[in-house]
């Protein structure tokens, strides 16, 4: 089972950007498509973003198509997650996950969870 650890949330103004990063352990990294998910408060986590193993697909939820973008350097055993034009209603904690397809991880099915960041954007 691979272990994921994610970093680069913060505060951030509206319009802001912010990348974060999930490392992973383990030598089966490249043959897991990973995902980032989001819990904010009081609502349950919902996808975010998912990337192939070879990070020739991804899949976006609606509302950060055109400003999220997913990618993943199977060389580092790291997947990012760059968030650009920020709002307020981003402001949640940030999960990656590890799964055995993108489809799977669409539908919450994952092997692998990080323990999460957070990110906060003010108005």
């Amino acid at each position: 089972q691979v272990q994921l650890v994610e970093s680069g949330g913060g505060l951030v103004q509206a319009g802001g950007s912010l990348r974060l990063s999930c490392a992973a352990s383990g030598r089966t990294f490249s043959s897991y498509a990973m995902g980032w998910f989001r819990q904010a408060p009081g609502k349950e986590r919902e996808f975010v973003a998912v990337i192939s193993w070879s990070g020739g697909s991804t899949l976006y939820v609606d509302s950060v198509k055109g400003r999220f973008t997913i990618s993943r350097d199977n060389a580092k055993n790291t997947v990012y997650l760059q968030m650009n034009s920020l709002k307020p209603e981003d402001t949640a904690v940030y999960y990656c996950a590890a799964g055995s397809g993108p489809r799977m991880l669409v539908a919450g099915i994952s092997e692998s969870w990080g323990q999460g960041t957070q990110v906060t954007v003010s108005s």
